[in-house]
């Protein structure tokens, strides 16, 4: 993350605030996230309005004792700008009394003949450029603005520097800095209020029949880029294994036949898929790694990644240390998650990281299909809808039966097809035995 979107403000400017109370909401490509107060103290003052983009290490508000004023501009902000301004003052003054040296031969030529005071003379030169500015000629500073209306404004190489970097018009910054120089405050300002009329947009909508170009979300551009880190370096392939979900349907219903109330009622089928995803990977832990450059990063904690549809995209909530939490709670911690990931009312290290990922279309009919791996892990695991189909049992009849296909996407540098084999064996052995899994 480098930038932000201020969403909201929950306080306003004057209200007395508590360390850790939320003061407001920013959003950033993945969720919108709560920013804290970080002391007691009142809001003095609100630098970025709703709407405003926001850099990381901005300042977007100031908290002070009662009574404190928010300071103008901190002071050494100031004289590190002075420092940086007084050699393109000086570049400046030079220009600007370059085009009146025609004009000032008279006035030196006249000058022996009167000698003046000191005291006088002083002031002869300072009243002298905008004295001789309006005697210029009136050709002069219509091709001089023509040339560039930034080259007369006066501002700090950063400042120059920042407006090319933001598409700021130097020319029409208001400078706040010495003699109303334009400081890297101000530029960084105007591209914020320029950025917050621009990031209000209204929702495109397109009609049935008509053709329209709808800009990336920041969320969707993450994704874009993602997917093509991966499938472009990544080396994948796909190992499909159909189960019998007939033991892991009647599990399923004996559960809920405890009572809508109890919380073993609320345990869904994938529930039982992400626990024996987990215990799978205890079983095999060779497949829990990511491919670094020179070596294969095999790690000690199982952090499973959940693959949750939002509605302007894709969310991967992680669950820490998944090898050490039981069925009840994979359950409940799948569910806060994706109720809040659904919402964007995640932190971002709730959805960093992750070793790998399990993504379930089964409840949106989807009978198998091939997931894209999230890099740098080294295999998601793509579930399917429970489908009711003829089998032949073991007398060689033929019955109805339940089957759930499971698709594992590998990254050939970190899993060879004899390890994904046997991930998905005891797999298949875990969901098709869901008792083991209420251990």
């Amino acid at each position: 993350m480098t930038e932000g979107t201020l969403v909201a403000w929950k306080k306003k400017k004057g209200d007395q605030v508590s360390a850790g109370e939320v003061l407001a909401e920013i959003e950033t490509d993945k969720a919108t996230m709560e920013w804290e107060s970080p002391e007691d103290g009142t809001l003095t003052e609100i630098y970025v309005e709703e709407g405003g983009k926001v850099n990381v290490g901005d300042k977007i508000a100031f908290i002070g004792v009662e009574g404190e004023e928010a300071p103008k501009e901190e002071e050494q902000e100031k004289e590190k700008e002075q420092k940086e301004e007084e050699p393109t003052a000086n570049e400046e003054q030079k220009e600007e009394e370059q085009p009146n040296k025609a004009e000032q031969p008279k006035d030196k030529a006249e000058q022996p003949k009167e000698e003046k005071p000191k005291t006088e003379e002083k002031k002869e030169k300072k009243a002298a450029p905008p004295k001789a500015e309006k005697e210029a000629e009136p050709e002069k500073p219509a091709s001089k603005i023509g040339k560039g209306e930034e080259a007369r404004v006066k501002a700090s190489p950063v400042a120059r520097r920042i407006a090319a970097e933001l598409g700021v018009d130097l020319s029409s910054v208001k400078g706040t800095g010495p003699e109303g120089r334009v400081t890297e405050t101000d530029v960084r300002a105007a591209g914020k209020s320029k950025s917050a009329a621009s990031a209000v947009k209204v929702p495109v909508t397109v009609k049935a029949g008509e053709s329209a170009r709808i800009q990336l979300s920041g969320m969707r551009r993450v994704i874009a880029q993602r997917l093509v880190e991966s499938l472009g370096p990544i080396p994948h392939f796909y190992l499909n294994i159909d189960i019998d979900a007939a033991p892991l349907m009647e599990a399923r219903e004996e559960l809920k036949s405890a009572g809508e109330g109890a919380d073993a009622a609320k345990i869904t089928v994938n529930d039982f898929v992400l626990k024996a995803a987990v215990q799978a990977a205890v079983k095999v832990p060779r497949v829990n790694a990511s491919f670094d450059g020179d070596a294969i990063v095999q790690y000690a904690d199982i952090d499973l990644g959940i693959a949750v549809a939002i509605e302007d995209g894709l969310l991967t909530p992680v669950i820490r240390a998944a090898q050490n939490k039981s069925l009840r709670e994979i359950s409940e911690l799948a569910k806060d998650l994706a109720h809040r990931a659904r919402n964007k009312r995640m932190k971002p290290e709730e959805f960093q990281g992750g070793t790998f990922t399990v993504s379930n279309l089964g409840a949106m009919g989807i009978d198998s299909f091939s997931a894209v791996i999230n890099p740098p892990q080294s295999f998601i695991l793509a579930v399917g809808r429970i489908t009711n189909v003829p089998v032949v049992d073991d007398s060689d009849q033929i019955i109805a039966g339940h089957r759930m296909s499971l698709t594992m996407s590998c990254d050939h540098r970190v899993i060879d097809g004899a390890l994904g084999a046997e991930y998905l064996k005891e797999l298949r052995h875990l969901l098709e035995n869901p008792a083991l899994l209420l251990v």
